[in-house]
């Protein structure tokens, strides 16, 4: 379990993230049109876990349009923004701000992807949304950079997941 914060209240995961080197797991995540994606369909390609808890709050969507901005430079790399919101939000979202560079998924299902990844909210205010996490994954699906960002209004280390990527 790890513990961050919610503007300095102390808020707690249902885990830990993947470790660095590990295969990342599987998971089977809805998309904006409903079917079903899993980590197998990226294999192959860098992909960048954008996870958080809804994109109706300004870190969330911050973050979304950070990583559309950055990704449009980079090969053979994939940015899935991954929150337990419900695909119809996801897609409203990205379709008004014109977010191309990006591919929406949601954990509102079944949250298996929340419990495989020691990502879920266990207590305060967010309980059952997911943490404020970046994961990185090199071409097999190995985690190669992860960062639980400690303070949930705080938005991610963009240039560290960036440059995770480059190495």
């Amino acid at each position: 379990m790890a513990t961050v914060t919610l503007k300095g209240n102390q808020i707690h995961t249902s885990g830990e993230l993947p470790k660095t080197g590990n295969k990342a797991p599987d998971f089977n995540l809805v998309k904006t049109d409903l079917s079903t994606t899993s980590l197998a369909d990226f294999k192959g390609s860098k992909v960048v876990l954008n996870i958080f808890p809804s994109v109706d709050t300004g870190t969330c969507a911050a973050s979304v349009r950070a990583f559309n901005k950055e990704v449009s430079a980079l090969e053979n790399t994939k940015v899935l923004c991954i929150s337990r919101d419900l695909p119809f939000a996801m897609a409203r979202f990205c379709g008004a701000e014109g977010l191309e560079n990006v591919i929406s998924l949601s954990d509102f299902r079944n949250h298996k992807f929340g419990k495989d990844y020691g990502l879920d909210f266990t207590d305060g205010p967010l309980e059952g949304l997911l943490s404020r996490v970046v994961i990185v994954l090199n071409e097999n699906g190995e985690v190669i950079y992860s960062e639980q960002i400690a303070e949930t209004v705080d938005e991610p280390n963009y240039e560290a997941a960036l440059n995770a990527l480059k190495a």
